[in-house]
């Protein structure tokens, strides 16, 4: 089946049409790539703040871990002595330590 478009309406289209497209184009580009609140920056901006949301949650777990480490340590005993030899390097009088540094496998 063969359409058969006559040149003259698609002229009369375009023609009656064209400001309204120009002004469309217009607005498009001003909105994409000019305006200060482009959609460029935002997606640029809506990226940082997925970044800066997983930052803080991650954060979030540090922090509900350390405060379960206080209250560990709060009830004293051996896990206050366990925690000061693993981070102070703290040792009894009758005892030597030794402190191994283990290497990195990218050397």
């Amino acid at each position: 089946m063969k359409i058969n478009v006559n040149n003259t309406h698609v002229r009369v289209f375009f023609k009656k049409y064209l400001k309204y497209i120009i002004a469309l184009m217009f607005f498009a580009v001003v909105v994409i790539f000019i305006d200060d609140h482009n959609l460029i920056s935002r997606i640029r901006i809506s990226r940082q703040i997925s970044n800066i949301e997983a930052e803080i949650d991650t954060l979030e777990k540090g922090i509900k871990k350390d405060k379960q480490q206080i209250i560990d340590l709060q009830d004293g005993g051996e896990k206050v002595e366990k925690f000061a030899r693993e981070h102070y390097i703290f040792k009894k009088t009758n005892e030597d330590v030794f402190v191994i540094n283990k290497k990195d496998k990218s050397r």
